[in-house]
């Protein structure tokens, strides 16, 4: 290879020294692939009575795993995922998860059996675990500069929130007007137009240059997170004193504890745990997990809300969800200013979920739609002012080389706070018996009150010195 100075003596040019650039294309295409990983997270909850009623006949327990498959293998591969895009390939990465999405939702589709249902949402969930942590990187790396680097943090939050509306309304009209395959069949040339998509827009960016892969730490990682996620999605339904929660929860601390011991040790772990050291880290990884512990508590009780107690159908619960999306979009356009000096943002957006989900749980059978929107709307504002500036927090408490780990850390705790909201609720609701209002009321209290104080410890956090 020539040197600089030959090179700029006989003309030619090292275009590998010129990082590309983020595009307007690559934004859209990236943004797009997150949507759709994260609306499969959603769109199958509105699909359950068709699902209950079909031809595979699943048991509740196959349902149940029906549902929680795809968030298990999502949530439990997304810190492996991560520090594999960074060593292997970003782009490959992406491809790869999409690969895997449509390889998911055509066994999904096919399938003639629950578990061959089942094992395909699994699949999906490990593509979508791919995708996820890789778009972020990309973008990371594509960038330039604290606030265009902000704007795409934006964006791609924002890709996140719409995805999961997003999927409730695709499982919504599925439900009414089409059948349960006919969303996995409509997920197989959208992954494919998304593939194109991404080899025609997304430039390939640097890798890390590192060791050997870790694969005793990625194993010991993966089945820790994958045991807790058990303990946290089966809780309500098999009781938290149960013998089987009780190991997954112990499995859990004992591999977790067993990976911390042995990424000490390791020349180059997976994750090294130093790096919550930062003060940062801490408070924009507990906040983004306390904010998906409300919202999805709130995505849980509501379309059986609207359903069981407003009388709304299937595809017009989807539409009456979509207001979620509204301060999603607009918050980030209010808040872009303070995104590099998050606290005042980060604390009130938290402030004003914990604050609607109180009002939410104030919800009744005569409660108008106009009211219910309202506190949806704060929900909404709160999570679009907060998510940019907590997922900005997450990523540049990391090295840039590390941007797909830390896309992964975020979004595992995105997920784990998911899990930990649905739990909690549906914990409530289950006590509650036949009473739905009841039990969606305390619920949303006990979920908001704990959004409350961990306001308080995250905005604290956001004092401290990184």
């Amino acid at each position: 290879m020539p040197s600089p100075a030959r090179a700029q003596k006989t003309g030619v040019t090292r275009t590998a020294a010129v990082p590309p650039r983020l595009r307007r294309l690559t934004l859209l295409a990236v943004c797009a692939c997150v949507m759709v990983a994260q609306s499969m997270v959603a769109a199958i909850n509105l699909l359950i009575p068709q699902l209950a009623s079909s031809s595979l006949h699943p048991t509740s327990s196959q349902i149940l795993w029906t549902v929680d498959a795809y968030v298990i293998a999502f949530a439990g591969l997304l810190i492996p995922a991560g520090a594999a895009a960074d060593r292997y390939g970003r782009k490959g990465a992406l491809l790869s998860g999409l690969a895997l999405f449509a390889a998911g939702a055509a066994t999904s589709a096919l399938a003639t059996a629950p578990g061959v249902l089942i094992a395909g949402r699994a699949i999906c969930g490990t593509g979508a675990a791919l995708i996820t942590p890789a778009t972020m990187s990309i973008l990371v790396h594509l960038a330039e500069g604290p606030a265009r680097r902000a704007q795409a943090m934006t964006a791609w939050t924002l890709a996140m929130g719409v995805g999961g509306a997003l999927g409730n309304l695709g499982g919504g009209l599925a439900g009414q007007f089409l059948t349960w395959r006919a969303l996995f069949w409509a997920m197989v040339p959208l992954a494919a137009l998304l593939a194109l998509a991404v080899v025609r827009a997304v430039p390939r960016t640097a890798r890390v240059d590192r060791g050997n892969p870790d694969p005793l730490g990625t194993l010991l990682l993966t089945t820790a997170l994958v045991a807790l996620l058990f303990g946290i999605i089966e809780g309500p339904t098999y009781g938290w004193g149960s013998a089987r929660i009780l190991v997954a929860f112990a499995l859990g601390a004992l591999l977790a504890a067993a990976f911390t011991a042995h990424a000490l040790r390791s020349a180059a772990p997976l994750f090294d745990p130093r790096v919550f050291h930062s003060a940062r880290l801490r408070a924009a990884t507990l906040g983004t997990a306390v904010g998906f512990f409300g919202l999805f508590a709130l995505f849980f009780v509501n379309s059986q809300y609207l359903q069981n107690v407003k009388g709304y159908g299937a595809a017009l619960t989807g539409v009456a969800i979509l207001p979620v999306t509204v301060g999603m979009a607009l918050a980030p356009r209010f808040t872009a200013r303070w995104q590099t000096a998050p606290r005042p943002v980060v604390t009130a957006g938290l402030a004003l979920i914990g604050l609607g989900l109180l009002g939410t749980s104030t919800a009744g059978p005569h409660t108008p739609y106009g009211v219910y929107v309202l506190w949806l709307l704060v929900i909404s504002f709160g999570t679009g002012a907060c998510m940019p500036a907590l997922t900005i927090g997450v990523v540049t408490s990391l090295p840039a080389h590390q941007a797909g780990l830390g896309s992964g850390l975020g979004t595992a705790s995105r997920e784990l706070g998911a899990a930990l909201g649905v739990a909690v609720t549906g914990t409530v609701l289950a006590g509650a018996g036949r009473d739905f209002s009841s039990g969606m009321s305390s619920g949303l209290v006990w979920v908001g009150a704990v959004t409350l104080v961990a306001t308080v410890v995250v905005s604290l956090g956001y004092r401290e010195r990184a």
